[in-house]
This record gives structure tokens, sequence and C-alpha cells, in this order.
């Protein structure tokens, strides 16, 4: 629907349904181009996958999860729940559905395509950041080098190929190896079985969740009307939209945005085809006995560590599970024993804050972000990225909103797709 001039100028109302990294952010936009907007959502401000994530904004390390070693690694999770990515044997039709589709989006050309998908993403998202907490986000964006170690140069070149492939694609990306009292300086809690770095240089990280919350601080302090409730559909009408919530009178305005995250295929419909699957990504906090610099990342365990409040916040797994479903203690408990013999002055035992949150996730490795029926937009499907590229795709959103003209970084996030197309 790209391309089709706005006569009357653009909306003046907006009603945005999801207030996490995506949803506030585009609201947020939509602001600074004069649209007045109303957020809501069903339990309040980052309540979903926004709260407890690694809180990384790392471009360099954007990688699509539907690559071939995913599929392999898949395959065999269905007999060991104990690894990374973790399927269960018994999966709803919904599920079933989405896991075929995945696997046979698990191919070197479907990732490489969803490589260069981002590409505009990554390039614009730190700025994004920038915006925002420059003009009255009031939560700090640190800049640091996220360091990948491993017990063997090996495992770290293996990261490299993986990196050298998003460089040959067209990512910017400044890479520093590592050894002896560098490595050890860096990253002050590596156990002796950590031989080789990587030091990913020109990130940032953010506390997500107090970010989160001054984002939607701060798009309330402009004026939106912020409202808790949850809502069942959403509907062009011959001049707007309407909002219909479980209860009480349906809201109205020139458009309307669905950016529930995990939840977005039930609120969208059979219109979009591309399904939404919960990803689900565990977290916990632990003391340390020696402070950290930056964020660790354990590729072989596929475990993401984080500064946080003194203390290190550990997050990880990959779980197809329903996204209101309780947490899973056997799989904090292997996310412990993956990662402690390579971390040492980590009071393990002492963790707190334990956190599962649904990640997004689409078949194909590239979100929806785009206008599903006339007026009603849709923005998800970020899978482990949602907060690297929240507020640069609350941008680019607003921007096709206001002038109904899809910016051409939008393009192969067409919401009304075919998966895989």
């Amino acid at each position: 629907m790209g391309g089709v001039d706005r006569i009357d100028g653009g909306p003046r109302s907006a009603i945005v349904v999801g207030a996490g990294i995506v949803g506030l952010s585009t609201a947020w936009f939509l602001q600074e181009r004069g649209v007045e907007v109303t957020v809501v959502d069903r339990t309040g401000v980052a309540a979903g996958a926004s709260w407890g994530n690694a809180g990384w904004i790392a471009p360099t390390l954007t990688l699509p999860l539907n690559s071939p070693a995913v599929l392999r690694h898949g395959l065999r999770s269905l007999y060991d729940p104990a690894v990374p990515l973790h399927i269960p044997l018994a999966a709803d039709s919904g599920l079933a559905s989405f896991l075929v589709q995945f696997a046979a989006n698990c191919r070197r050309s479907s990732w490489k395509r969803a490589v260069r998908a981002n590409l505009p993403l990554n390039e614009e998202c730190i700025e994004a950041f920038d915006v925002l907490a420059a003009n009255g986000v009031d939560a700090p964006v640190t800049a640091a080098p996220i360091t990948a170690v491993f017990r063997s140069t090996d495992a770290a070149e293996r990261m490299m190929r993986e990196l050298r492939a998003l460089e040959r694609a067209g990512q910017a990306m400044s890479v520093t190896g590592l050894s002896g009292e560098a490595l050890r300086e860096q990253v002050p809690l590596a156990s002796p079985a950590i031989t080789a770095g990587l030091s990913i240089n020109g990130q940032r990280f953010v506390d997500p969740g107090r970010f989160v919350q001054a984002l939607g601080q701060a798009v309330a302090d402009r004026g939106a009307t912020m409202r808790t409730l949850e809502i069942t559909d959403v509907l062009s009408t011959g001049n707007g939209v309407q909002v219909f919530p479980r209860s009480g009178k349906w809201l109205t305005a020139d458009a309307a945005v669905i950016a529930t995250g995990a939840w977005l295929s039930r609120l969208a419909g059979r219109r979009v085809r591309v399904p939404v699957q919960a990803g689900r990504g565990y977290s916990f906090v632990v003391p340390v006995d020696r402070p950290i610099p930056g964020p660790i990342y354990l590729p072989d365990v596929r475990v993401a560590c984080t500064p946080y409040q003194g203390a290190l916040r550990v997050s990880g797994t990959m779980e197809f599970r329903a996204p209101y479903e309780p947490a899973v203690p056997a799989r904090v408990g292997a996310i412990v024993a993956s990662a402690s013999p390579l971390l040492e002055g980590v009071r393990w035992a002492e963790r707190s804050d334990i956190w599962v949150g649904p990640r997004p996730i689409t078949p194909d490795g590239r979100p929806l972000i785009g206008e599903m029926s006339r007026g009603v937009y849709v923005a998800g499907g970020h899978g482990m990225w949602g907060l690297t590229h929240g507020p640069v795709t609350g941008r680019l959103l607003a921007e096709y909103i206001t002038t109904g003209k899809q910016p051409e970084a939008l393009r192969e996030f067409e919401p009304l797709r075919r998966t895989g197309r």
C-alpha cells in the first residue's frame, strides 16, 4: 500500500495498541509529527519482552534466527531440553504450522535476505536512541563494546566467520581480537576456561525496563492519553479506524498501530499471513564480586550478560511456548549450568528477579512493519532485536503513517506478504 498520498495531509489522531519499545517509539515519533496519540495496553508499560531482556543496542550482532545452524540445534532440542533453543515435543497446531514455515526458511538464501533487510535499521538504530535520550527520555544509554568470550581461538574464528557474512552484506563493524591480560582487563569475570575474546566495538546498552518506562513517561508528558485496556479488534472504517476493547465503548481515531509483540497475530487475525510466534527468553540478576565495564556474550551457550544496578543481568534461551505460560525453572537451571564454567566471581545461587518474556518471532526472520488495511498499521516480529530496532521502527513507521509513502527501508517488511516473499 506504499506510495499512496494522503489527500488531507495525514492523520490528526492515532491509537497505538501496545506499550512496549516498538509501540511507545511509534507514539513518540507520531507526536513529533503533530499527531494526537492514545496508547492502550492490556497490562501497562514495558509489561512484555521490553522489561527483562539483555538491553543491548547491538547492530553488529543482529544475526537473524532462521539460519541452517539454528535448525540443526532445534532438531537436537527435541531430545535435550537444556540446549539454548528449546522446541517442546508437544506442539499445538498453531506452533506446529509456524515450525514448518520456520524450518522451510532456515536456509542460507532466506537468512541472507533477512540480513540485508535489517541493514537500514542497523544504520539508524543508535541515532534513533540518541534522539529519544536527547529529547526527554530520562534514562541513560551507555556506549560500550560487547565482548564475546570463547574457550578456544577456533570458536572465536567461527563467530568471526558469521560476522564477516554480515560485513559482506554491508554491515559496518569494528571487531578487535583479545587474549591474555587485555581479555582479563575487559572481562574481569572470565574464568580460566576462557582463552580468547572478540571486542565488538561501537555498541550500546540500557536498562530496558527503565528506558521503556522513561519513554512511556515522555509520551505521557507530551500529552498522550494512556489507557489500560485489553483490545479485541482493530478495524478500518470509511473515515478512520475503530478499536474495540473487551468491555466498554470502542475508541475511534484517524489511524491505529498494532504493536503487541508476541500477541500480534491474535489481533491482526487472518489479514496478516506471516505468523508471529512467542520465542520466550529468560533472565535473572546475580551479584558479582567484581564489576564489569560492559556486556559479555557467551556465543557457545547463547547467553548474554549485562551490567545491571551493580550486579549482572544474565539472559538466554529461546523457548517456543505460549507467551502466557509460567516460567519453567529447568530453563533457568540450564542457563546457570552452561554459563557458570565460563565466568567466575558470580554468585549464581543468589539469583533474583527471575523473568520470562515472549520475543515475537517470524518464520522468515523479517518483522512485519507497515499498513495492513486502510489506516491500520502493524509493527512487530523483530525477534531478539526488538529493543535494538524499536526506536528506528517507530520513526520510520511514523513517517509512513503521516505521509502515506512507504520508506524504502520498510519495503522488505511488508506485513501482507506470504512467509519468505
